[in-house]
């Protein structure tokens, strides 16, 4: 459940913001949620985020980084968590899906609801913004998501730093920085969630399309704009 109604005064200022926003760069838009919000920013990360993660490192250390721990990742993923951890001394924050969620295995009806969407709206609670890493191009379902956003599914501020942001930016960023990237981009993966229903993308240029295969479905649940 929403956390809270944003004022109409509230809106009106994202709206505002949301339009300035689309000529800054992400660590602008950073600044402004760090300086606007401070301690009770969380981000939410898939560690395929790393990018994002070194600027949100840079600027603000002890930043809750929440892992959304669905007990179905590639064994990858895992140990790139330990490995960023160790690296730069994160403070991560993992959630794991109650046991409601035994009867709902990946592929499921109600898997990413009790897996993610549960674990962070808890997370969420007590706080007032949440970043994620979420860009336009990652999919027909995101070209038209904000930069900064009420959230009304978690009840609270959304921004998403890298909205304009290509996967070239993403690219170039990594070198540029000399930041590892996930192992399993080395081996041809694009888009990466649990194990059992992620594979390599079956549509050139379509870096999402080999997720949830099998299945008529493009989300989990968490970032619908």
């Amino acid at each position: 459940m929403p956390q809270l109604s944003p004022s109409p005064e509230l809106l009106e200022n994202l709206a505002a913001l949301n339009a300035q926003f689309e000529r800054a760069t992400p660590g602008e838009i950073l600044d402004w949620t760090f300086a606007t919000y401070g301690d009770d920013t969380l981000f939410a990360c898939s560690f395929e985020d790393v990018a994002l993660l070194h600027m949100v490192w840079q600027r603000s250390p002890s930043t809750p980084i929440l892992f959304l721990d669905t007990k179905g990742h590639f064994p990858e993923t895992l140990s790139f968590v330990e490995r960023m951890q160790d690296l730069w001394n994160l403070t991560i924050v993992t959630t794991e899906p109650g046991p409601e969620a035994d009867a709902f295995p990946c592929g499921t009806d109600r898997c990413c609801e009790l897996r993610k969407v549960a674990p962070l709206t808890a997370a969420l609670k007590g706080h007032s913004a949440w970043l994620s890493s979420v860009k336009r191009v990652d999919g027909p379902t995101r070209t038209s998501m904000p930069i900064v956003m009420w959230d009304e599914k978690f009840g609270l501020v959304k921004v998403n730093p890298l909205a304009t942001w290509t996967d070239e930016d993403v690219a170039y960023y990594l070198q540029s920085q000399g930041l590892p990237e996930h192992p399993l981009w080395e081996q041809g993966y694009a888009s990466i969630g649990c194990a059992a229903m992620t594979v390599k993308p079956l549509v050139p240029g379509d870096r999402r399309s080999g997720r949830w295969v099998g299945l008529d479905k493009a989300e989990c649940g968490l970032h619908e704009s």
